[in-house]
């Protein structure tokens, strides 16, 4: 697999119950997606195993309705959830989705969940993926999902969002340095 190949954790969106066996055979860890945050039976099943969950929040939820959905999955005895923020849904038309930063804080007082943040979704373009990492890093978050692909424009999904080597580089530059600045590493 390519997580073998490249020794990384492999994560797979899983968007309903008859797929996580599957999912969970060949993933590291199961993202449910911003669409499925409040699809309670799915959430149900996800708490009975022992993958890590990745629970991105949903279009217009707010921080209670998301750490509420964890809580379906914590209950069922699945410790290992991470929440990521993508970004809500707003009158804002330029951007993708409005990246909640505030969100970052308010949660490291409200739960003690790892906060993962997806500045590609949010943004929805490669050019500004960079300096939404940053911010991201010095509110606090704990990791960041970024985008990549060395030809962005044979990709057939999302290709404005994704970051060439160039763009990728300066965005690892940028989080480094705003890391090293706040007294944290990047691995």
């Amino acid at each position: 697999s390519a997580g073998e190949k490249y020794e990384m954790a492999v994560i797979t969106e899983v968007m309903k119950e008859s797929q996580v066996a599957m999912v969970c055979e060949y993933a590291d860890i199961v993202q449910l997606g911003a669409r499925n945050m409040q699809n309670y039976d799915l959430l149900r099943t996800l708490g009975t195993l022992e993958t890590p969950v990745l629970l991105k929040r949903g279009l217009s939820a707010t921080l209670e309705e998301w750490l509420l959905a964890a809580e379906y999955i914590l209950n069922g005895g699945n410790p290992h959830v991470m929440l990521c923020e993508r970004g809500i849904r707003t009158f804002e038309k330029e951007v993708r989705f409005t990246l909640c930063l505030g969100s970052i804080p308010a949660l490291r007082e409200l739960t003690h969940l790892p906060i993962i943040v997806d500045p590609s979704h949010a943004m929805g373009r490669a050019r500004w993926v960079a300096d939404a990492a940053g911010a991201a890093v010095a509110a606090g978050a704990d990791g960041l999902i970024v985008e990549i692909d060395r030809n962005p424009e044979e990709d057939k999904c999302d290709v404005p969002q994704l970051l060439d080597a160039t763009h990728w580089k300066e965005c690892m530059e940028k989080v480094t340095g705003i890391a090293t600045v706040m007294g944290r590493t990047v691995c």
